[in-house]
């Protein structure tokens, strides 16, 4: 970790923020089971505000929060081409947080015999809100599976977190759900894999040396960090704290 701060502190040559711009201590953007149990956890005085990645990037760019968590899938990859367009020559810097398995969740036992997404026409699919990551990206699939996302989600409450997402099926109230593995294992429901994809973490440069990131980047490197992840299940840790952009120029 000390290398790479040294690495950022020397790479930026470009424009920086006011030092005397307080930002807030809070994390915004897709909301994520572990990243929220390491925020309370680590003591570090980070609050999080999770309502979907373009709200988190609309908060970070309005400086209403210190960083955002995003997974914005992109025909390459992650995020980097959307932080680049909106985010190049700013003070930012892009980290990536983990890689979790998505796919989707089901009742417990699968009774319906959901195997993928073409198996998803004239079911009732949970919903994220509007400005979700995850959301889209379901639209976009079923799209290309065929489904009829309109009548899909017709009738459905909105879902404003990953855990509420699974409640959804768990209840009842939706018959599948575009979620994460963690959250099924949490419920006890069934979950057919779709894919890996990776959260990162888009944080003002500022806000990367201030002492409440630190001491939320010290604790995920901690045994105790790693071993929840475990227990969640559908995580990979192995590139946590990776740089993927830095605004330098």
């Amino acid at each position: 970790r000390d290398a790479v701060e040294a690495w950022l502190q020397q790479t930026y040559s470009g424009p920086t923020l006011d030092a005397a711009l307080d930002l807030p201590s809070i994390i915004a953007g897709s909301h994520d089971p572990l990243l929220d149990w390491a925020l309370r956890q680590s003591g570090s005085g980070l609050a999080g505000y999770f309502d979907g990645s373009e709200d988190g990037l609309a908060r970070v760019r309005e400086k209403d929060a210190a960083l955002c968590a995003l997974h914005i899938y992109e025909d390459e990859g992650w995020n980097i081409n959307r932080v680049s367009a909106e985010f190049n020559d700013l003070p930012v810097v892009l980290v990536e947080f983990c890689q979790r398995e998505r796919g989707l969740i089901a009742s417990q036992g699968n009774p319906l015999g959901i195997k993928g997404l073409g198996d998803l026409k004239r079911r009732r699919l949970a919903r994220r809100q509007e400005g979700a990551a995850g959301q889209k990206l379901f639209e976009h699939l079923l799209s290309g599976a065929g489904v009829n996302t309109d009548m899909a989600f017709a009738g459905q409450s909105i879902a404003r977190s990953e855990s509420d997402l699974a409640l959804e099926v768990k209840s009842g109230r939706a018959e599948a759900a575009f979620g994460l593995k963690s959250e099924a294992a949490a419920q006890n429901l069934d979950f057919i894999p779709i894919m890996t994809e990776r959260l990162d973490l888009l944080v003002w440069r500022k806000a990367w040396f201030d002492t409440s990131f630190q001491k939320f980047l010290e604790f995920c490197q901690s045994s105790t960090f790693k071993d929840q992840a475990t227990m969640l299940s559908g995580y990979d840790l192995s590139n946590f704290g990776r740089i993927h952009f830095n605004a330098s120029r």
